[in-house]
C-alpha cells in the first residue's frame, strides 16, 4: 500500500534528495524544507520505493501538502 510523505510545517521545497525509483529506509530524507530560515529535513515513513515526487525545488507547500509517495 503507498504511503504519502506530508509537509509537517508551512514553507518552501528547498531541496530534493531522493527521486522517483530511488529505493529509501525509514527515516532517509526525501526532501528539506525551509522554513523560517531554517531547514527542515522530510524523512521516510517507512521502508520502500520512491513512487512519486509531487513539488519541485521552489514550491511553496501548506502543512499536509502530500511531497511525495512511497510503494512498497
Amino acid at each position: 500500500m503507498p504511503t504519502d510523505v506530508e509537509a509537517q510545517i508551512t514553507g518552501s521545497v528547498w531541496k530534493i534528495e531522493k527521486g522517483v525509483g530511488d529505493a529509501v529506509k525509514e527515516e532517509d530524507v526525501i526532501l528539506i524544507l525551509e522554513s523560517m530560515k531554517m531547514e527542515i529535513p522530510v524523512e521516510a515513513p517507512c521502508d520502500g520505493r520512491v513512487s512519486e515526487i509531487r513539488v519541485n525545488e521552489g514550491d511553496n507547500v501548506e502543512e499536509g501538502t502530500v511531497l511525495a509517495v512511497i510503494a512498497d
